[in-house]
């Protein structure tokens, strides 16, 4: 049963530090001082612009970014961003 408990716990934790990891959304500024690896587009319809960075944040985690930059943003009923990503 301690075991059970254990693994539990250290499933939950590792999970939380996943999330710790996740890209963050920085501005023109803070971009200066960083090395861009490229450009990730997302798109939807019917979703929010919250649904919007945690697109772009997952797929520049996918590419190794540990940030990124929207360069571009259209809304309305089909809504598309582009971001820049960065080391």
């Amino acid at each position: 049963m301690k075991i059970k408990t254990t693994v539990s716990a250290l499933t939950i934790l590792s999970v939380l530090s996943f999330g710790a990891f996740a890209a963050d959304s920085i501005n023109a500024d803070q971009a200066a001082n960083r090395e861009a690896i490229g450009t990730v587009s997302v798109g939807a319809v019917g979703s929010s612009p919250m649904d919007m960075h945690d697109m772009l944040n997952q797929k520049a985690q996918e590419q190794g970014a540990s940030s990124y930059r929207v360069i571009e943003a259209r809304s309305g009923d089909h809504w598309h961003a582009t971001a820049e990503l960065y080391k």
